[in-house]
């Protein structure tokens, strides 16, 4: 029962995830690309997503909270060659462990990097093997945290033209009883996954409305490229 449950879950999580692929519509425009990957598997029957934590090592955002990924090489065929690349030098995961699903509408970092977010379903069976050079830890979520969690607050920021809340999520994984801050962008992909997959807006914030939020980041985007040009 379980299992069939299970499968029906996931059936129709990935129908409301291609429901928002946007497929290739940003891949021309005229910035840094990179990509990260959004693994979703099923535990105790609930939607869980993966996470890691960068090395102090690294250049960039050490000691963060972040999905797997990077940058863009020329070799990648496109984002989801990007995100899966990147999820296998990281923490192990291999191509014929992951069963691709959508690209999301991807944002853009304050160094104007636009980033596209790739969701994936993952088995739960799954077991990381992280990249000591790049990875210390990696842990999971349930994806209703970040629509009804225990401990978050915001920030305001000034992103080019406009003002945007930064979201924080404290979590203490029941694992390992380590304490972990999701914020900045890896805090945005993980809310609009669980506001499109769990179809409900945050408890913290009553009007939020996952098309509206999508439809201006994506205005926002074409504005931006159009400078570019």
């Amino acid at each position: 029962m379980e299992e069939a449950e299970g499968k029906v879950m996931k059936e129709k999580s990935m129908m409301i995830l291609r429901k928002y692929d946007v497929e290739d519509k940003f891949s021309g425009m005229k910035f840094t690309k990179a990509s990260v990957l959004l693994p979703v598997f099923l535990k105790d029957g609930k939607l869980h997503v993966l996470f890691t934590l960068r090395s102090m090592k690294l250049k960039t955002s050490p000691g963060e909270v972040c999905f797997p990924g990077g940058r863009s090489e020329p070799s990648d065929k496109d984002e989801i060659e990007t995100a899966l690349r990147e999820a296998k030098e990281e923490v192990g995961l291999l191509r014929s462990q992951v069963e691709f699903v959508s690209r999301l509408t991807p944002t853009i970092t304050k160094d104007g990097t636009l980033v596209t977010p790739v969701v994936a379903v993952i088995q739960e069976t799954f077991k990381p093997c992280p990249n000591p050079d790049e990875v210390t830890d990696v842990f999971v979520v349930p994806l209703d945290y970040f629509i009804k969690p225990t401990k978050y607050h915001t920030v305001p920021i000034k992103c080019k033209t406009l003002t945007r809340t930064m979201h924080f999520f404290e979590y203490e994984d029941p694992d390992s009883n380590k304490v972990f801050t999701i914020f900045g962008l890896t805090a945005h992909f993980a809310l609009m996954l669980a506001a499109i997959l769990l179809e409900k807006g945050p408890s913290f914030n009553v009007l939020f409305d996952v098309d509206q939020q999508i439809s201006s980041t994506e205005q926002w985007l074409l504005e931006l490229n159009k400078s570019k040009l």
